[in-house]
Order: C-alpha cells, then sequence, then structure tokens
C-alpha cells in the first residue's frame, strides 16, 4: 500500500509542478510586456528602467501569482491524473490492489495537507517580501510610491492627547516624505501641526523627522488664540506606528503578512477605526491556503467516472472552470462581507465551504450511490 501511496503523490506532484510552472511562465509573460512601456523611459533625474531592472520586477511578481494560482493548478494537476489513471483502468487495478474510497480520499488529503503549507508559507512570508521589494525597485526608478492626492492617514491615541498623520509617499529606501502630524488634545482641540519634508522609522518605536515646520495653537484668554511657527532641522517623535501600518495604508492589504495584518487590525480597533476590510483580508489569509485541500477532494471524485474512449481534455476544462470560479468567489465574497457587513471570517470561509459540500457530495454519490 506504500508503494501505490507513493505512485499516486508523485504522479499528483509532477502534475501540479508542471502545471503551475506553465501558469506562471503564462503570466510572468503578461507581467513583462506590461513593463515594455516602461523600459528606457527617464523620470526625471532618475535613472532609465532598462530590461534588467523589469525582469527582476517580473521575478518579484511570481511569488504572489504562485500563492494566487497554487488551488487552482492543484485542482488541475490532480483532475488530469486522476482521469488519466481512470482512462487507461490504472485507477481500477489501484482499488482491486486495495486502494478504498476512504483510503484514497485519506492519500489525498495528506498530500493536500503538504500542499496547504507550502501555500501559506509563500503567501504570509516570500509574497509579501517579494512584493514590497518589487514596489521598491520599481519607485527606485520611477518615483515614489504615493496615494492620490490626499496621500494615506493613520490615525493614534495616546494618553495625553491624539494624533492623526499623513504620509504623502513611500520613499524607495524604505523612507516617507510629505509627512503632517496633527495633535490633539483629549477634547478634540488641535494643539500643533507638524509638517515634515521627510521622515524614517527608528527602531525604538519612534519617527525622526527632518526638515520640520512646526506650527503650535495656544489659548491666551477666552477669546483670542495664539499662533506660533518654528522651523526645527530633526525632531523625535515617538510612536506606536510601525513600518508595516503605514505599508498597510499605502500598499494593499491583500500583499501583507497574517501577523501585520492583525498587529494593524488592533491598532484600528485600539483608535476607533473600521477594520471590516482588514479583518476580511486576515481571515482570507488564513483559509485561502485550505483550498488546497478542498481542491484535492474536490478532484477525488474524477477518478470513479466510467470512461474508456473519450478524451481528458473537458474534465480538465471543468478543472480550469472550477478552479477560477473558486478564485473569483474568493474575491467577491470578500468585497459582498464588506458591502454588507458580515462576519469576516464567514465571508472568507464561504466559497471554502460551498466547495467542500460540492466535493464531498460529488464523492458521497459516485462512490456510495453508484
Amino acid at each position: 500500500m506504500k508503494t501505490i501511496r507513493r505512485l499516486l503523490k508523485i504522479e499528483v506532484y509532477s502534475a501540479i509542478a508542471l502545471t503551475t510552472l506553465a501558469f506562471l511562465a503564462l503570466f510572468s509573460f503578461f507581467d513583462f510586456v506590461d513593463q515594455i512601456p516602461s523600459i528606457g523611459r527617464q523620470q526625471g533625474s532618475l535613472t532609465g528602467y532598462q530590461l534588467p531592472q523589469a525582469a527582476t520586477f517580473v521575478i518579484l511578481l511570481m511569488p504572489n501569482h504562485l500563492y494566487e494560482l497554487l488551488p487552482i493548478t492543484v485542482l488541475i494537476g490532480t483532475i488530469f491524473v486522476l482521469t488519466r489513471m481512470a482512462q487507461s483502468s490504472e485507477f481500477t487495478i489501484l482499488r482491486t490492489s486495495g486502494l478504498g474510497p476512504w483510503r484514497a480520499l485519506r492519500t489525498l488529503l495528506s498530500l493536500g495537507v503538504i500542499l496547504t503549507v507550502i501555500t501559506f508559507v509563500i503567501g504570509d512570508y516570500l509574497a509579501p517580501w517579494a512584493d514590497r521589494k518589487a514596489q521598491l525597485l520599481k519607485a527606485r526608478y520611477e518615483g515614489n510610491l504615493t496615494v492620490g492626492q490626499s496621500g494615506a492617514w493613520l490615525r493614534e491615541r495616546q494618553a495625553y492627547g491624539q494624533y492623526a498623520v499623513n504620509v504623502n509617499a513611500l520613499t524607495p529606501d524604505g523612507g516617507m516624505q510629505g509627512v503632517r502630524v496633527f495633535e490633539f488634545d483629549n477634547r478634540g482641540r488641535l494643539v500643533t501641526l507638524t509638517r515634515a519634508a521627510t521622515a524614517r522609522f527608528e527602531p525604538d518605536e519612534a519617527w525622526q523627522l527632518a526638515n520640520i515646520e512646526r506650527t503650535e495653537f495656544g489659548i491666551k484668554d477666552k477669546e483670542s488664540h495664539v499662533v506660533s511657527k518654528s522651523q526645527v532641522k530633526q525632531l523625535r517623535w515617538p510612536t506606536q506606528i510601525t513600518a508595516e501600518m503605514v505599508s498597510a495604508a499605502v500598499l494593499r492589504p491583500d500583499r501583507m503578512s497574517t501577523i501585520a495584518l492583525f498587529e494593524y487590525i488592533r491598532h484600528l480597533r485600539a483608535n476607533d477605526q473600521s477594520a471590516q476590510r482588514y479583518e476580511i483580508e486576515f481571515w482570507k489569509k488564513v483559509f485561502y491556503p485550505l483550498g488546497c485541500l478542498v481542491m484535492v477532494v474536490l478532484a477525488l471524485p474524477f477518478a470513479y467516472l466510467h470512461f474508456r474512449d473519450e478524451g481528458i481534455s473537458a474534465y480538465v476544462f471543468v478543472g480550469v472552470l472550477a478552479g477560477i470560479s473558486f478564485f473569483f468567489l474568493n474575491n467577491v465574497f470578500g468585497y459582498l462581507g464588506e458591502l454588507r457587513q458580515w462576519q469576516p471570517w464567514l465571508a472568507a470561509a464561504l466559497p471554502g465551504l460551498i466547495y467542500s459540500f460540492l466535493s464531498l457530495t460529488a464523492f458521497s454519490w459516485l462512490v456510495f450511490k453508484r
């Protein structure tokens, strides 16, 4: 039985690897085509964006594509192997050799667990790091990472007051540009406005502001106010707003790691801000790798189809459609959950629950009813 399980796993792993490489090559080709108009373009005093930088940018996008594609390629590869075995009667021989339905299910689930772990590691560690490097690489040659005309807004509550922070752009070296810090007292009155040309993150929970214009708003008496301005070259501002939190406000939340999302959600809740969008992305990060388990279960009923003369291309095409629909529903339910204010874990888990129900229903009908 160990030999049978080893044979099945090697076949499935090989098919998944080839399918993943094919999809990655296709997506990388499209990414490279998108970069062609930017190659050789001069952005002011910045060095031109050339072919090596474009190739590096495309390579850095691969981990995120791999994370998104793995559940789909797992389904396609597993369906291809099982339908080919069923067509050539190999699976029938394996069944007569002792590979019963539950044993086959356990074998595929053990395979799916390994793929789930791989997907989680790629999506939680490799993809966020690579995507951040890709964006900073592009910014180094085309300008800073900006967030529209208003910039990114963050909020922090401290014991002696509240702060609203506006960051206009992230610089390629990991710093910030065009920073404004609004300080309010506990009664909501504006106390100071600090404008900094640049800012850097310090390791001891602080920002180092540079080229500062500071405006203080004081009260002289009940009917008059005092406004004073000063300029400072350097200023250290203690804050718990980390580089990951600023990146979350500037970059896409689905490119963040699970830990970074969790910390940012805690920060938003502590400052009475809506965290629905980031909570959904957090639970999607938790449930999406489990899609590999759902996909191998969904592929198993194809091994029990009875056909001899039919080709397997139609069944592989069904697998492609099912994988794309899973990815599509995963995004749709995320948007619906945000609009309808659903429970974040429910919005993230619904696609997997729906496909798990369909796969187990098809498996039970084909194996036990037929």
